[in-house]
């Protein structure tokens, strides 16, 4: 059950103000349909985050040693420090065009693809890794991600520009920070 806390709250603080928030708004902007879109995210995160849980666990079984709690321990530290700088799509990608496909369907390709190698499937493999449990983890970090995108769906734009996203990233980083000094105590 710690995996599934652990890996739902950092990922929900970590998500605010994340690439992968902003295409939900730019979805939800374009297509104005929020049910295709929750669940193309839902989809595309349990794929994603299982997949990175998974590497994270074997990587963590093949790779044995002291050494492995100071490299999650620094790891966590480092994305404290990834999650002080804002994120932002840049402005010529824009929302991807929807061609005989659905929107689910495009919502989950584009999720799947905007979040790999971003900071939260990152951060999954190595709660993967910490945790050793594909599936509380996959499953606290995708509600992680559903808590902070299903309101960005919903509310849209407006949310963005309300939200102090700088004391949310604060606050991921303190997260990470803890967990990580954590890590490193444990070790």
């Amino acid at each position: 059950m710690q995996a599934f806390l652990v890996s739902t709250g950092l990922v929900a603080v970590a998500e605010i103000g994340d690439k992968t928030q902003l295409l939900a708004i730019l979805l939800a902007a374009r297509f104005r349909r929020p049910l295709p879109i929750i669940g193309g995210i839902l989809v595309a995160t349990l794929a994603n985050h299982a997949l990175a849980a998974l590497v994270g666990m074997v990587a963590a079984q093949w790779l044995q040693g002291p050494w492995v709690h100071w490299v999650l321990g620094v790891a966590f530290l480092a994305f404290a420090i990834w999650a002080l700088v804002p994120d932002k799509i840049d402005e010529d990608e824009g929302a991807p065009a929807v061609r005989a496909g659905s929107i689910f369907l495009t919502t989950a390709i584009a999720f799947f693809l905007v979040e790999m190698g971003d900071k939260t499937q990152v951060a999954t493999i190595a709660l993967g890794a910490r945790f050793q449990n594909v599936f509380e983890v996959a499953a606290g970090t995708t509600l992680g991600m559903m808590i902070a995108n299903i309101p960005a769906v919903l509310i849209g734009e407006a949310a963005a520009t309300t939200l102090p996203l700088k004391y949310i990233r604060w606050a991921a980083a303190a997260g990470f920070a803890a967990v990580g000094t954590w890590i490193l105590a444990m070790g």
